[in-house]
């Protein structure tokens, strides 16, 4: 296959997967269409119970391992810009405490971009010292834990002002 990303690729399951259903496709800022597809991902997943939705999240991580592996393989770049699984992926962890309410989830969401560009240690080392889909799937995954954390910290803080 050829390393010119054109519609072509997403006749493969596997690259249609790691390429986001085509987000990653996109001409600017693949990462954050990545991330509203995972966003619809959530949303998706929001209501099931707690036990089966984080069985899923894993499994889609676990995936993604392989999956964005052989894309990054076939397309000659460890982290290709265009594989956006790992952005799809990491949602369910970053919105885990949404609740299915929008504003959380544009806050989620702001805060997963944010770290996922930003990338502050760890994540920066999981980045560049971890590679194959292994690396690829790390530092998003940390990028999405931050986000939780920082959405709890809001939710704490927005709970406790209003109370006053």
């Amino acid at each position: 296959m050829s390393n010119l990303l054109t519609s072509a690729w997403l006749k493969d399951p596997g690259h249609f997967l790691a390429l986001g259903g085509g987000s990653g496709l996109a001409p600017r800022a693949p990462g954050t269409f990545g991330s509203m597809v995972g966003v619809g991902v959530y949303a998706l997943m929001a209501t099931l119970p707690l036990p089966l939705y984080l069985v899923l999240t894993a499994l889609m991580f676990a995936l993604g391992i392989p999956l964005c592996g052989r894309t990054a393989r076939a397309l000659g770049v460890h982290d290709h810009p265009a594989i956006v699984w790992d952005e799809v992926a990491a949602m369910p962890v970053a919105l885990l405490s949404a609740g299915g309410d929008w504003r959380w989830m544009l806050v989620g969401f702001a805060l997963f971009r944010l770290f996922d560009i930003w990338k502050p240690w760890p994540i920066r080392w999981a980045d560049r010292s971890v590679h194959g889909g292994l690396g690829i799937m790390l530092d998003d995954l940390g990028a999405a834990l931050l986000a939780a954390a920082a959405l709890v910290s809001c939710q704490y803080f927005a709970y406790f002002q209003a109370l006053n």
